[in-house]
């Protein structure tokens, strides 16, 4: 039986190996301007040294060769272009993790132009929260009903770290846990309760759906995901047996306003009985307060208007 008391059974997921941490760099602006003012010096020196090299009339000491002067030239530029290589716009809610030959070095996440090492590779992911919304799936309930029963996540990055290197797909990591987890959390709570303390998915949808958070937070969090919210987006039973449990909802709906119905009837003739009684009006013994009683109980609980039946005689006749 699920009670209110019931824990959710924990996920026993891998312990992750990677943390994230940041990286080395810097503002990428200055260096962009340092780059870009290294490529037009080595440009210069290259369009000097040509010059020196068709010139016929160079007179008078040199300190630098017109070869030097190309050489010195050119590898200013590629100097340049190297360290240039390391500039990388990182966009608003986005993270770039770093690798150096493979190895994992850090994450940068402030935004606008970076520089960092230019012989690491980068790679972008994405920390803006995300929708996923699972299809309608057939499960059983802990009753064994089937019934078609979707949710939908809100998630979001947290460990870029963990995202890019415990998971192959993180993204198609979040979508596989998150059907799992509600397929779970669907076979352990009746669709229906019929019985007191006992949650069930329609009436205790707020209690389950945090259980069900909560599941899928373990799930995820060996992926660096943290999970925002959950919520059911459908939940029915399914087609082929809708028709029976919509009779038997039907049924116990009829049986439990039919139960409202006589109580009220009881309090209204006991009232009754006690005002006449109180206000001494007639003396009836218990037979006729017997009889009372049942002609009451007729006119209250009937579903349709009674028709009154007067009897101009003797009770007793």
């Amino acid at each position: 039986m699920n009670t209110r008391t019931e824990p959710a059974p924990g996920v026993d997921m891998p312990e992750p190996q990677y943390r994230e941490r940041p990286a080395f760099g810097t503002k990428g602006l200055p260096v962009a301007l340092a780059c870009l003012i290294g490529i037009l010096a080595g440009i210069a020196l290259f369009i000097v040294g040509i010059g020196g090299i068709v010139s016929a009339d160079g007179e008078g000491p040199q300190v630098l060769g017109p070869g030097a002067l190309l050489g010195a030239g050119v590898l200013l530029a590629l100097a340049a272009l190297v360290v240039g290589a390391g500039l990388t716009i990182v966009a608003p809610n986005e993270a770039r993790v770093i690798q150096f030959l493979g190895r994992y070095t850090g994450t940068v996440r402030q935004d606008g132009l970076r520089w960092v090492n230019p012989l690491t590779t980068r790679k972008a992911i994405s920390t803006r929260v995300r929708n996923h919304e699972t299809s309608v799936m057939k499960v059983n309930d802990a009753d064994g009903n089937p019934i078609d029963i979707a949710a939908v996540v809100v998630w979001q990055v947290r460990d870029t770290a963990r995202a890019a290197f415990e998971v192959d797909d993180f993204v198609q990591f979040v979508s596989t846990q998150t059907e799992a987890g509600v397929r779970h959390i669907a076979n352990r709570y009746p669709y229906d309760a019929h019985q007191e303390d006992v949650l069930s998915l329609r009436d205790n949808a707020e209690e389950i759906t945090e259980q069900m958070s909560q599941e899928i937070t373990e799930r995820v969090e060996s992926a660096g995901v943290h999970i925002v919210e959950a919520r059911f987006t459908h939940l029915a039973y399914a087609q082929e047996i809708a028709q029976a449990m919509l009779q038997r909802q039907q049924a116990s709906a009829v049986v439990a306003a039919r139960r409202q119905i006589v109580e009220g009837a009881v309090g209204m003739v006991d009232q009754a009985l006690q005002k006449l009684s109180e206000e001494d009006v007639v003396d009836l013994d218990e037979e006729r307060k017997a009889t009372m009683v049942s002609n009451l109980l007729v006119v209250l609980c009937s579903d349709r208007p009674a028709t009154p039946v007067v009897n101009s005689g003797s009770l007793y006749q």
